[in-house]
């Protein structure tokens, strides 16, 4: 569709330029309509659990980079945290007494607090202990050789995508944006209301979370069932 999109503005580009030169007797760059793009069109990056579980069995968790990027994956696909919010995630922001986790100004500049995981906790737990290198900041996320600065946003999605294509998930533009959108389809396949899904993952609007009800495909056959039919 983009690309659609560019070719009719080089169109109307190069018709006006006729025009001028008087080659055309009529500016008829007006009539080269854009393409329409509808709202809810594009499809949502998702890969299946089964490619989840193939991503994660491709990290190496017994050296310091992989206990590391294996606690980011686990927080990308099991909360939809975006690349920036991994990044920004400090210390502070585990609280391990009431087994919770902070998301700071998620939706709406306000903070949200999630249970932490079991299986999260006992990751980030493996890499504080045997992969964070010595820091003086609160970041949890380092990098793991000097300077042992704290994770970009690039940086997080940079790993996602790199055990993306370790395991071979064939998705477009693979990042930690993928893992967000997997999220969402995995609640959203368990029937959760997308209300709820979107203040789970901090959508800023309801439009953000309805692009997914098109792909859910249980809902959909359910929707076309008609009477004594059976959609296969």
């Amino acid at each position: 569709m983009s690309m659609v999109g560019g070719l009719c503005g080089a169109l109307r580009v190069f018709l006006r330029y006729l025009w001028r030169e008087k080659v055309i007797s009529h500016d008829l760059s007006q009539s080269v309509e854009s393409p329409k793009k509808y709202r809810l069109s594009s499809i949502p990056r998702s890969i299946s659990w089964t490619e989840v579980e193939r991503m994660l069995a491709g990290v190496d968790r017994r050296s310091a980079v992989g206990k590391r990027d294996y606690a980011i994956l686990l927080l990308l696909v099991t909360y939809g945290l975006r690349g920036r919010e991994v990044a920004a995630l400090t210390l502070d922001d585990i609280d391990w007494e009431r087994e919770r986790l902070k998301v700071p100004e998620r939706k709406a500049g306000h903070s949200t607090a999630y249970p932490l995981s079991p299986l999260v906790g006992q990751a980030i737990v493996d890499y504080l202990k045997h992969g964070r290198p010595q820091a003086t900041d609160r970041y949890i996320f380092h990098r793991v050789m000097a300077p042992f600065a704290p994770m970009t946003y690039g940086a997080v999605s940079g790993r996602a995508s790199y055990y993306l294509h370790k395991a071979g998930v064939p998705v477009p533009r693979p990042g930690s944006h993928t893992l967000r959108h997997t999220c969402v389809q995995r609640l959203l396949d368990a029937h959760f209301p997308l209300k709820t899904i979107g203040d789970y993952v901090g959508h800023a609007s309801p439009e953000s979370t309805a692009i997914y009800a098109k792909v859910s495909l249980e809902n959909l056959r359910e929707v076309a069932l008609g009477d004594g039919e059976e959609v296969v």
